[in-house]
């Protein structure tokens, strides 16, 4: 049996829009169960999972993705954990492409799928579109030079998953430190590229930035312990603000663009983003706090910040 579990918080048309790619596929020939575990929702996304078979749904008031997915593994039953997210949408074959790498190959105990923006208008994507599709969910890259896959397409046979433990918490970046505990613990992640989901790019720059607050947070989490991390840390956003130029190449050259419009804007997108991402790592490095900008992901757990303690908008 295959579980899919789906950490959820605030998106019930996006999660009814997932339940509909994945029950779409549901035949006799698999055996599947799906676990929407909601993170903190008000309402709860009870109706959206009443509406489709074989759906549970579960809470878990710990904000963060990792311990929603660990929820689900608790009560899982299928010895294949199947991870999605609840705005994403699984192509067409996507839980028979698990069933068929992992039956095929017994040695395979990790799946990292292909994430793909999935474009309003395909013909004129819009700037953040654009980026997205060009620098987003790299996770072939990710599996090849880190070791790590998304968990919003992560497949793991359930006895494995129990070996590594669960995900971490808020405050640090789960997939990769679930992926890389993995590879520690002698565990291969393998590419599987017809293991595909959609992802919609986010709408403003402002859901972009709350992304590399948080991820840039954890990265100066892991960074500041060690010496000469200031020197370490400076140089490295000198870097992020030049890199722009070194992705000329990439944009002129990438398979998920169409035109010279879209790689124009992919490329006025990384600039963008790379300065900010340089900004806001110099503001970590001259004071700035680190936990606050990690703890944007819920909105709960910035509410819940001691008092004295400035509130992350989510």
């Amino acid at each position: 049996m295959i579980s899919v579990i789906i950490p959820h918080l605030d998106q019930p048309e996006m999660l009814r829009k997932c339940l509909a790619s994945l029950t779409r596929e549901i035949n006799p020939r698999l055996s599947v169960e799906i676990i929407v575990v909601d993170n903190g929702s008000n309402p709860l996304p009870t109706e959206v999972c009443a509406a489709f078979p074989n759906v549970r749904l579960l809470s878990e008031p710990v904000p963060g993705p990792g311990p929603a997915r660990n929820l689900g593994v608790l009560h899982a039953v299928g010895d294949i954990l199947a991870f999605i997210d609840a705005d994403c949408i699984a192509a067409e074959g996507w839980l028979l492409e698990i069933e068929h790498q992992f039956s095929r190959n017994t040695q395979k105990s990790i799946l990292g799928g292909d994430v793909r923006i999935q474009c309003e208008n395909p013909s004129r994507p819009t700037l953040l579109e654009s980026y997205e599709s060009v620098f987003a969910y790299r996770m072939k890259e990710y599996i090849a030079k880190q070791g790590f896959t998304g968990t919003g397409n992560l497949a793991v046979r359930a006895e494995v998953f129990a070996s590594i433990g669960g995900f971490g918490g808020i405050d640090i970046a789960e997939d990769r430190d679930w992926g890389q505990r993995a590879l520690q613990r002698g565990y291969r992640t393998y590419y599987c590229p017809g293991m595909v989901v959609y992802h919609p790019a986010r709408k403003t720059l402002g859901e972009l930035a709350q992304k590399w607050d948080r991820h840039t947070a954890h990265d100066f989490a892991r960074l500041k312990a060690r010496r000469g991390w200031w020197v370490l840390w400076i140089l490295r956003a000198a870097a992020i603000a030049v890199s722009p130029i070194a992705e000329v190449t990439r944009i002129g050259s990438s398979d998920r663009l169409r035109g010279w419009r879209a790689r124009v804007l992919a490329f006025a997108g990384v600039v963008m983003v790379r300065s900010y991402r340089s900004g806001i790592m110099l503001a970590l490095a001259f004071g700035a706090s680190a936990p606050n900008l990690s703890q944007r992901w819920n909105r709960k757990a910035s509410m819940a910040l001691p008092r004295g303690t400035s509130k992350a908008r989510s």
